[in-house]
This record gives structure tokens, C-alpha cells and sequence, in this order.
């Protein structure tokens, strides 16, 4: 309704709304007030008007006579030029006498003993205030009924009634700018807190995240908290990127590290096969660096607020095959068994191919790395289900959480539930960057699918059960 407009403008708006009008109302009031105070003062006049005719009439020679005093019409005669009219009729309706032929008042059952009356007529195209008032002459002669009736003109009346209504006005005026002035200074007070807050928001420094400690009312107080809750929030992000930061920068660093001095080492040979040997160490290390480096940048995508991947219906099947093409050779030269269990028919879901690539590409990996001997791509039909089962070391239940969280390669698993030897439990030796479950966990999230992490057997070693569940495919194009 307001749009973009001020909160001080709202709030005067809606207080003044009501304060208009209840000030309409008042004038009303005041206008019917005015009114009828002008009437009641007039109303007097033809009172004592009527009376003083009566008080004049007598009988004589058989009849009504009427010595009319002059002040009973000039009482209504005020500087308005308003004509005055009067006229005295006897019991049977005939005028005695007057200037003017004035019609009677009907009596209601109410008020047909009152002896007097006022109404409002139309006379000869005038509107006239008449006051019609009953007497009777009685004296040891004769009982005489009549009526004295006397009507003006609504010129004193009306000017009465602007003047009453104009004061009352200069009134409801000065108390509608005092109210108006005392309002703002309200909303200006009452608003203070809040641009006090503005203030101290805007002259801080960027930089700081450290917690609002003002002084404010209730429901200023709730707004201070709920920003105190973000700047918490934005603490614990900053803490994060910068842990991730450098975590990111070790990672990266070290191969480097391993790539210089490998080239070092190899500069100071002369020997063609140690120069073969640095040259294929140095690729290893290439490799890995550039798998740190995918794996970061995919980390650093899905962590982006704003990154909203468009969706296709996609087959978990074709992926899974796909990835056991493309992952087969690797894991046959480290001597890791990678097999699929697929359905024949497509199982389709909301995703994109790259997205689920990169899931089954982290956890192949990461179970060639973990010491696995056998690793298995899988996909249900019902619920849509992508998955991959080792039979490596496994996971601890208490330390599965954590291991989502980017660098974090967690402990190996009991002696009991790693590979045994001669000499007694394999532990395997792990390189990784403790990265892939972390990528997984934020595909899993930007798909809507759900993460399960479970032991894969009840051998030792357990191994580890990485499921996907997704819902079904909704056959559309769709953004997350």
C-alpha cells in the first residue's frame, strides 16, 4: 500500500487517518450543537413574542381586540433584516387579526396539551420558524379561546449558528495543530531508538562482526538480537572460509612443495633414469594436485549461496556405467575389483550428469584410498537410489558426521576391523585431502537427495555403504 515509503510517513498516516476522522465527526457534532443552540435562543424570543401578544389581547365589543405592543415583534427584528409575522386567531380558526394568514401547528397526542409550540415551515416560498401559542380569556363574562401565532425568517437564526460553529471551529483547529505537532514530536521520539540504531549500524566498520550492544526499547531490542544471531552466523562463516582458506592453501602448497623439489632433484642427475623416475613422480603429484584443485573448486561452487544448478531428468544407470568406464582402468592398475549393479531399464531423476559424476568419482577414490579391495557402483529402481559399497576399513558411526566437514580424514577404524597381515593390522596409509565426502554431502544437498552412511557389512572390515536416495524424476526441466 505505502510501497517504498518511510516508516515516520506510515505511522503519521495512520494515526492522522482516525484523527481526521473523528475531528469530521466533531464538527458535526459542533454544527448540530451550534444549531441548535441558535434555535434555542430564538425559540425564547418567540416565546416571549407569543406572550406578549397574549398579554395584550382583550375582549371587547363582542369580540377579540388586540392592542399590539411594538417591542413583541422588534424582539425578533435583529439587524439581519428579518421580517417578522404575526396574526391572532379566534376558536373557530378565523384570523382577528395580523399580517399575515399563518397556518396553525397540528397537535400530536404528545403535545396537544402544551401551550405552545414550534415548527419549521415553507410560507409563501420563505422558510419561517412559527411558535404557536394557545390562550384563553376568562373573566365573569365570557371564556374565549384563541391562538396567538408568530413566525420570522432563519436570517438571525443562520448567522447565530455560523458564528457558534466558526468559534467552535477555531477551536477543534487549534487543538487539531497542537495534536498534530505533539504527534510528530512523538513519532520523532518514539522513532529515535531506531535511527540511533541506523546510525551506529552504518558507522561501523565492514570488517566488524562483533555483537550490537545498544540500549533499546522491547521491540527495537528483538531486531538488535535477531542481528546479533546473523553477525554470529557470519562470524562462524568468516571462521570457516578462513579455516578453509588455509586449509586450502596447505593442501595445494605441499604438492608444490613436492613438485619443485622433485624437479630440483632431478636437475642435479645426469642420469636418464632417474630423470624417468622424477618425471613420473612428478606426474603423480601433478595429478593429485589437479584432483585438490577440481575437488576445491567444486567444494567452493556448492558452498556459493547464489549457485542454484539447473536440473534434467537424468538416469542414475547411464552415470553409473559411465563412471565404472571411466574410473575401471585407475582402479585396476592399484588392484581394486570395481564392479556395477544396475537395473537394465533407466532410473530417472531431477540432477545433472556432472554433479553425480563428481559424486561417484569422490567415492571411488576415496575407497581406493581407504585400503578397499572391492568397490561396487549401484543403483535401486524404487526409491531412485544411487550407491557405492567398499569393503574397506569402514567408518566409525560417532565419526561420520564430522567426516562431511571439508578436510576432516577422520581415524581408521579399530585394529580388529582393519586388514590383517603377518605382522599384524593394515593400516592403510592415506593421502587424501579429506575432501570427497564433504563434495558429497554438498551434491546430495543442492539435489535435494538424501545422504546415508552405513556400514556395508557385518564382516570385519565392515566396509563402508554410501546411498543417495532421490525422488523420482518429474520429467520436466526445473530449477533447484
Amino acid at each position: 500500500m505505502f510501497g517504498s515509503d518511510s516508516l515516520n510517513r506510515r505511522l503519521l498516516t495512520w494515526l492522522l487517518l482516525p484523527m481526521a476522522v473523528v475531528g469530521a465527526l466533531v464538527l458535526w457534532q459542533a454544527w448540530l450543537d451550534a444549531h441548535r443552540t441558535a434555535d434555542r435562543a430564538f425559540d425564547r424570543l418567540l416565546e416571549a413574542s407569543t406572550l406578549a401578544i397574549a398579554e395584550q389581547t382583550q375582549w371587547q365589543e363582542n369580540r377579540l381586540w388586540l392592542d399590539l405592543p411594538p417591542a413583541a415583534l422588534e424582539m425578533l427584528a435583529t439587524q439581519h433584516d428579518e421580517r417578522v409575522f404575526y396574526s391572532l386567531v379566534d376558536a373557530q380558526g378565523k384570523v382577528v387579526t395580523g399580517n399575515a394568514d399563518l397556518p396553525g401547528i397540528a397537535r400530536t397526542t404528545g403535545t396537544g396539551d402544551a401551550p405552545l409550540a414550534f415548527r419549521n415551515i415553507e410560507w409563501n416560498g420563505m422558510p419561517l420558524r412559527l411558535g404557536v401559542r394557545k390562550a384563553r380569556l376568562e373573566n365573569w363574562s365570557v371564556r374565549e379561546a384563541y391562538e396567538v401565532r408568530v413566525a420570522h425568517t432563519r436570517e438571525g437564526r443562520d448567522a447565530l449558528t455560523w458564528k457558534l460553529f466558526r468559534q467552535s471551529l477555531a477551536y477543534l483547529l487549534a487543538l487539531a495543530a497542537l495534536s498534530i505537532v505533539a504527534l510528530l514530536v512523538a513519532i520523532r521520539l518514539a522513532l529515535a531508538p531506531l535511527t540511533r540504531l541506523r546510525r551506529h549500524i552504518r558507522a561501523r566498520d565492514p570488517r566488524t562482526l562483533t555483537p550490537l550492544e545498544l540500549s533499546l526499547p522491547r521491540e527495537l531490542a528483538e531486531l538488535r538480537d535477531t542481528l546479533n544471531e546473523l553477525l554470529a552466523r557470519m562470524r562462524r562463516v568468516k571462521a570457516n572460509q578462513e579455516r578453509f582458506i588455509g586449509d586450502a592453501s596447505h593442501q595445494l602448497r605441499t604438492p608444490m612443495a613436492g613438485l619443485s623439489a622433485r624437479a630440483e632433484l632431478a636437475l642435479r642427475q645426469n642420469n636418464p633414469e632417474a630423470w624417468r623416475e622424477a618425471l613420473l613422480a612428478m606426474q603423480d603429484t601433478s595429478q593429485k594436485a589437479s584432483r585438490l584443485a577440481v575437488q576445491l573448486l567444486s567444494l567452493t561452487r556448492l558452498g556459493n549461496p547464489e549457485y542454484q544448478p539447473e536440473l534434467v531428468s537424468t538416469d542414475l544407470t547411464d552415470v553409473a556405467r559411465e563412471a565404472v568406464k571411466e574410473h575401471w582402468p585407475s582402479c585396476q592398475r592399484q588392484g581394486v575389483d570395481l564392479g556395477l549393479e544396475a537395473p537394465d531399464t533407466p532410473v530417472m531423476v531431477d540432477a545433472q550428469d556432472w554433479q553425480l559424476a563428481e559424486v561417484l568419482a569422490n567415492l571411488i577414490d576415496n575407497a581406493c584410498r581407504y585400503g578397499a579391495q572391492q568397490v561396487t557402483v549401484g543403483v535401486n529402481a524404487s526409491p531412485p537410489t544411487l550407491w557405492v559399497k567398499d569393503d574397506g576399513p569402514g567408518i566409525p558411526a560417532e565419526q561420520r558426521l564430522l567426516m562431511l566437514r571439508p578436510f576432516h580424514r577422520g581415524s581408521v577404524l579399530s585394529e580388529g576391523s582393519c586388514p590383517k597381515t603377518a605382522e599384524g593390522p593394515s593400516l592403510p596409509s592415506v593421502d587424501g585431502s579429506g575432501l570427497g565426502l564433504a563434495i558429497v554431502d554438498g551434491i546430495a544437498r543442492s539435489l535435494g537427495a538424501q545422504l546415508v552412511l552405513e556400514d556395508a557389512s557385518d564382516a570385519q572390515p565392515p566396509g563402508l555403504s554410501v546411498e543417495l536416495h532421490f525422488s523420482p524424476s518429474t520429467g520436466t526441466r526445473r530449477t533447484s
